[in-house]
């Protein structure tokens, strides 16, 4: 009997990754296809969903998105197809970007990452 390797394995240390699961639809094809070939960017397709999964961080940019779905396509239809999602996420007008480390999302979210003096 052969075993194969699931491509989902479980660390306990930082992968530095940010990533996406996506319905296995039309528009869910749609995105991956869009996001295949992007620097730093790998998209998994499995029997039920999309694995769209990064170093660094992720960017899903609407306007883009609007062009490879053929239709209008915003926060509410990204949400629409997206499962789960890994990284800190960040909600903007014009995109979605996800972070591996929540520091490098630090000024979108309005913290600063200074010292606390005791």
């Amino acid at each position: 009997m052969t075993t194969s390797k699931s491509p989902l394995e479980f660390h306990r240390d930082s992968s530095h990754m940010a990533g996406v699961t996506l319905m296995d639809n039309q528009a869910g094809h749609a995105v991956a296809a869009a996001m295949t070939g992007k620097p730093n960017v790998t998209v998994t397709y499995l029997p039920s969903m999309i694995r769209v999964d990064a170093k660094g961080q992720v960017e899903f940019d609407f306007d883009e998105l609007t062009d490879a779905v053929g239709e209008e396509f915003d926060q509410n239809s990204f949400e629409e197809i997206m499962s789960t999602h890994y990284g800190r996420m960040v909600a903007l007008d014009d995109r979605m970007v996800l972070f591996a480390d929540p520091e490098d999302a630090a000024e979108y979210l309005g913290f600063d990452l200074k010292p606390v003096s005791g």
